[in-house]
């Protein structure tokens, strides 16, 4: 288990990469997520933590400009978020990350898509490019399985597919929400070290989860959401002593607005099934 760094306020606040200042999120009439005060610093790896339905998910979509957001201010690497263009910096792992059975394309093909923000619609992959899609494939442990249709590969390695994908942007800041929901804890483990891996290049990580599981090990903080609200922000050792009162009574709360699939714009597209997919890791 990592600790968290001690730095001055001044420092924490001048290396934020992600910071929200009395931000409220939400869908249509509906507020999700209220009055949220986060910063996030470069080369942390942090955990949200909350129950289906707590707000967590709609906290990260309003950060990636997916949800509306109905007050305060997001700011992204000094930027406020309505000013910010640079989207690129802030890759997205999809709740929804197993791929689509109909999907006829190699797990390259499909991490050189992720190379699309940088070089636009219509750009073409460089040499530059394709080695940069190379690497994300070795640091998920899949350079063997580039020519392999991503049809036929496990459930666990569809979502490391989905991990380079997202590495393949070059992002400074990667977002993931739910990596290992439905995976059992050998492949818990395994994505785990994928992770680790990310650590070593400095990655700043954001992991949205229910369970910490193996991913525990790596975080240097946990920030609990229910009911709408943070409950919780601390070390991963604040958590472990407060996490008995944090939990007492966090399944009373429910948000049907937060499930995914209410909202028709935050659809991921052909490559991503629904979540009753179950296909072994």
């Amino acid at each position: 288990m990592r600790s968290a760094p001690l730095v001055p306020r001044d420092a924490a606040q001048s290396d934020a990469v992600v910071t929200l200042r009395g931000a409220s999120f939400g869908y249509g009439d509906g507020t999700v997520l209220s009055d949220v005060d986060l910063s996030i610093r470069k080369g942390e790896i942090v955990a949200i933590v909350g129950p289906n339905g707590s707000g967590k998910s709609t906290l990260m979509k309003g950060v990636l400009g997916l949800n509306e957001k109905v007050a305060g201010t997001v700011t992204l690497f000094g930027i406020d978020s309505t000013e910010f263009h640079d989207r690129a910096r802030l890759g997205y792992v999809p709740q929804r990350h197993t791929l689509s059975a109909s999907v006829r394309a190699t797990a390259e093909e499909i991490v050189a898509t992720g190379r699309l923000p940088r070089i636009g619609w219509l750009g073409r992959l460089r040499a530059t490019d394709r080695q940069i899609v190379a690497r994300s494939l070795d640091v998920v442990g899949l350079a063997d399985r580039a020519a392999t249709e991503v049809s036929t590969l496990s459930g666990g390695q569809q979502r490391r597919v989905l991990i380079a994908r997202a590495l393949a942007g070059q992002p400074d800041v990667l977002i993931m929400d739910e990596p290992t929901a439905g995976v059992d804890a050998a492949n818990q483990h395994v994505l785990a070290d994928v992770l680790d891996r990310l650590v070593e290049r400095d990655v700043t990580m954001v992991i949205v989860t229910h369970e910490l599981g193996a991913l525990e090990r790596l975080l240097t903080r946990i920030v609990v959401i229910d009911g709408g609200r943070i409950r919780f922000d601390g070390t991963p050792r604040a958590y472990a002593t407060a996490r008995d009162s944090v939990h007492h009574d966090h399944d009373s709360h429910h948000h049907d607005l937060e499930l995914e699939g209410h909202h028709p714009s935050l659809s991921h597209g052909p490559l991503d099934v629904d979540r009753t997919d179950r296909s072994r890791p």
